[in-house]
This record gives C-alpha cells, sequence and structure tokens, in this order.
C-alpha cells in the first residue's frame, strides 16, 4: 500500500488546505509542506531499503508493487510499481514541490486554501503518471494533471493568464486524444493477437504488430509526450504558460510536467514499439538538435526574463529527446540525468525570477542591472543557476548532456556536433542573463531586499543537489541501472 500512500496523502492535505484556509492562511501552507515533506521521507526509504537488491535486475522487477482490479468487466486495473527511473523522479516530485510551497509562502496572499489544493493534486497526478502502469489508468492520471494546473495558471498568472492557460489545455488534451485512440488500438491489436484484452504494461510487452499499425500507435503516443516534454515544433505553448504562471506554476511546469514527457517515452514509447521507435529514431534525433539550437537562440534573443527561462526548457529538453533515441546506455543514462538536474536548475531559476519580480514588479532585463550591489544573495544565486544551466563541469547539468553527447557521438557525428554547438549557445543567454540584470550601473536606482531566510534555504538546497550530482553522480547512476538493463 505504500505507492497508494503517496498519492492518498497529497490529495488529503490539498483538501485539508482547502478546508483549513477557512481559519487561517498559514494553515495550508504548513498543510502542504507537511504533506509533501512526509512523502519526501517516504521516497527517500524506499531508496534505502532498495540500494543493495540484486534481484532487481531481474526482467520487470519493480521495488514496490500495488495491482487490485479497478473496473473489472474491461481488465482495467489500478497497478502501481516503481523502478529505479520512476523512484528518480517521484522524489524529484517530492523536492520540488516542498520547494514550490515555500518559494510561495508570501506570493500567494488570495484563495491561499484552493491555490494548496490544486498545488497538492498536480502533484497527485504527476506522482501517479511516474508509478501508474496500468495504461487506462495512466492515461486518467495523464489527463488529472491538466485540470489543476490549467487553475494555477488561469487564476493566480499574470496578465494574459486566461490565454495562457486555455492554450496549455487545449495542446495537451488534444494530443493527449491521440494517445487514448492509439492505447485502444494496442488494447485490441493484443486481444485480437493473444485472445486477451489487458490495458496492463507489462503483459502488452512484445505484443504482435504489423509495422504500419506499429509505426501509427508509435505516433500517436510519441506525439501526446512530444507535446509535453516539450519538442519543437510542438512547444508554442510552453512560452506563454511560463510567462504567466506564478512562481510555483512555472516551477512544477518546468521541473516536473515537462519531465513526464520524457518518462513517457523512456517507459512507454520504446519498449512497446522498438521497432517503429527505432526507424523513427533519425527524424526525432534531428528534432532534438533542431529544439536544442532553436531554443538557445530564441533564449538569448528575449528581453522578458522569465521568458528567457522558459526557452532554455525547449533547449535542454532538445538533449532529452536526442538521448532516448540514440538509446544506447550513456545516452539513456543522459537523458535522465538531464530531466533530473534540468528539473532542479531551472526550477530554481524561476523562483528566483519569481523572487525578482515579487520585489520589483517587473521582468523586463532592461529595466534591472547593478542589481549584485542591492541584493547579493540572490544576486549569487542566480550566477550559480546560471552556469548549471550552461553546463559547467561540477554541476548535475554538465553529466547529462555529457553522456547524452558521449553516447551519440558513434551513432551520428553530425548531429552531435551540431547539439554541441547548442551547448557554446547556453553560454551567451545564461551570461546575457546575469550581465542584463545583475552587473553594470544600477541605473534605476534599485534599493530591494536580499533573499530571506525561508527563501535561502530553499536555494541552498537546490544547490546542494546540484553539486551532489555534478561530483558524485553513481547514486543516481546505480539507481537507474536496473531499468537500463530491463532493456
Amino acid at each position: 500500500m505504500i505507492l497508494i500512500w503517496l498519492i492518498v496523502i497529497l490529495l488529503v492535505a490539498g483538501a485539508l488546505a482547502a478546508i483549513a484556509a477557512r481559519w487561517s492562511t498559514q494553515w495550508p501552507r504548513w498543510i502542504a509542506l507537511a504533506a509533501v515533506s512526509i512523502d519526501f521521507v517516504i521516497g527517500v526509504a524506499i531508496w534505502i531499503r532498495n540500494l543493495d537488491r540484486a534481484d532487481l535486475l531481474r526482467p520487470n522487477a519493480w521495488m514496490e508493487e500495488f495491482d487490485r482490479p479497478w473496473i473489472a468487466q474491461f481488465r482495467i486495473h489500478l497497478h502501481l510499481a516503481m523502478d529505479g527511473l520512476s523512484l528518480l523522479l517521484v522524489l524529484l516530485t517530492f523536492f520540488l514541490g516542498a520547494s514550490s510551497v515555500l518559494a510561495s509562502w508570501s506570493e500567494i496572499r488570495r484563495s491561499v486554501g484552493f491555490f494548496h489544493l490544486n498545488l497538492m493534486w498536480i502533484l497527485a497526478g504527476i506522482v501517479s503518471v511516474f508509478i501508474t502502469i496500468d495504461l487506462f489508468a495512466f492515461y486518467f492520471a495523464w489527463e488529472l494533471m491538466l485540470v489543476p494546473m490549467y487553475f494555477l495558471i488561469a487564476v493566480w498568472g499574470h496578465e494574459r493568464r486566461v490565454y495562457a492557460a486555455i492554450k496549455f489545455f487545449l495542446f495537451t488534451q488534444l494530443s493527449g486524444l491521440l494517445m487514448l485512440v492509439a492505447i485502444l488500438a494496442l488494447y485490441f491489436r493484443h486481444g485480437q493477437a493473444t485472445g486477451v484484452y489487458t490495458f496492463d504494461f507489462p503483459q502488452l510487452l512484445g505484443t504482435p504488430t504489423d509495422a504500419i499499425p506499429a509505426a501509427w500507435m508509435m505516433l500517436g503516443f510519441f506525439i501526446a509526450f512530444a507535446v509535453k516534454l516539450p519538442m519543437f515544433p510542438l512547444h508554442s505553448w510552453l512560452p506563454d504558460a511560463h510567462t504567466e504562471a506564478p512562481t510555483a506554476a512555472s516551477s512544477i511546469l518546468a521541473g516536473l510536467l515537462l519531465k513526464t514527457g520524457g518518462y513517457g517515452m523512456l517507459r512507454f514509447v520504446l519498449p512497446l514499439f522498438p521497432d517503429a521507435s527505432r526507424d523513427f529514431a533519425p527524424l526525432a534525433m534531428i528534432l532534438g538538435v533542431i529544439g536544442i539550437l532553436y531554443g538557445a537562440i530564441l533564449a538569448y534573443g528575449q528581453s522578458d526574463l522569465k521568458r528567457l527561462v522558459a526557452y532554455t526548457s525547449v533547449s535542454h529538453l532538445g538533449f532529452v529527446l536526442l538521448g532516448i533515441f540514440v538509446s544506447n546506455q550513456l545516452a539513456l543514462q543522459g537523458a535522465v540525468m538531464t530531466m533530473l538536474c534540468h528539473g532542479i536548475s531551472t526550477g530554481a531559476l524561476f523562483f528566483i525570477v519569481g523572487a525578482l519580480q515579487e520585489r520589483m514588479h517587473t521582468r523586463e532585463i532592461d529595466r534591472m542591472g547593478g542589481l549584485w550591489s542591492t541584493v547579493p544573495v540572490l544576486s549569487g544565486a542566480a550566477l550559480f543557476f546560471a552556469l548549471a544551466s550552461l553546463g559547467l563541469p561540477g554541476l548535475g547539468d554538465f553529466v547529462g548532456e555529457f553522456l547524452v553527447l558521449l553516447g551519440a557521438y558513434p551513432v551520428h557525428l553530425g548531429l552531435t556536433v551540431s547539439a554541441t554547438i547548442g551547448v557554446l549557445a547556453a553560454t551567451f543567454y545564461a551570461l546575457q542573463m546575469v550581465q542584463g540584470a545583475f552587473h553594470g550601473p544600477n541605473r534605476y536606482g534599485w534599493s530591494l531586499p536580499d533573499l530571506n531566510g525561508r527563501e535561502a534555504v530553499v536555494m541552498a538546497s537546490m544547490m546542494a543537489s546540484l553539486l551532489w550530482l555534478g561530483l558524485y553522480p553513481r547514486v543516481a547512476l546505480d539507481t537507474l541501472a536496473p531499468y537500463l538493463q530491463g532493456r
């Protein structure tokens, strides 16, 4: 039942936060923080308990598993399972969830209970996506994520929040319908071939399918995950959603929701459709490299600090797409490490932009400058995470991108060289952000409060995480090894 509890704790905490807001605006914050912290401790306990289990190297071996019938007449099960891949992403979810609660502590001042209800329920949906392996239940969790994020953007966002929320909803909903069609097609194809109609992922592996139907089903899954990743040219919803969302929603969107796209490709696309994925890999790798370069160029051209950080996600997650479809062990390790470290570094950058906007009421780089003299701690944190974003050795982002490039080199030299140019381009937008906002003369005479204790704790924990993953990535890679061995 431990996997059920990971979800139930968040759902109950969201409901309690909404009720507790009748008496105090502080109670919802403490309830949400306590719930995510409890789940994080449970996740770490699962990690420690499974560190030395040799049997996890067997195919379809799980650290934890829960399987009960849900809609028996259609053989739909509530089948939850956790391996090293899902564990790492679940821990990232709880870590960024706690950081989001702390970062929004003073920013959200209206409908505080409803805000934390949506915050807890979006985290519950994300955790469900990472541990659900019945395809129908997975689709249910996938769609569950949309509603809380829609409210987080539309209710607490900025000027064009409703437009951004509707655009986000339409892109993800329509692409999700393609995945539903693909799931149903796979369900009926497996039933016709074996006589067993099931949505259970382990049973669907190896379903005999002709090349053309398999390619269409693979595309149904792939497009849904590519929109969420987001992949060029399906990314246009992302800058608007990031720009208009409140700080916590931007962090969860960049750090977690985008990772569900990469996770879906790793968990379902490659194993269910190995031949179709192999045939599609050259195009997917090209699109990944285009995203790397395109995202970096557009990030460099932004004057809105939040929009700049948003476009960096398109660039960094191009490395994830490239690594997934290169599909050797080094590249897959790099893709997962990039997902983890991008979640932390970009989440931190959105916290910094949110802190600046809360103090200055602007995101325009041209309105900033010289902030280092008035907020040196915040400026130093911004420099640290900008260096992480450009892939400074010793920090986690470098490990992920280096492994992807190392894995891609023997597969396609030209794409590897092009992706490396994207790494160099990251230097320009990172330096533009630091130079434009924090260095130079303080032309507008800004005098701002520096990071307070709560904000400093969030920044310090994220710095420590990136240093740990950059200097000692072996712990995460060893946790991931059984998943890669099973492939």
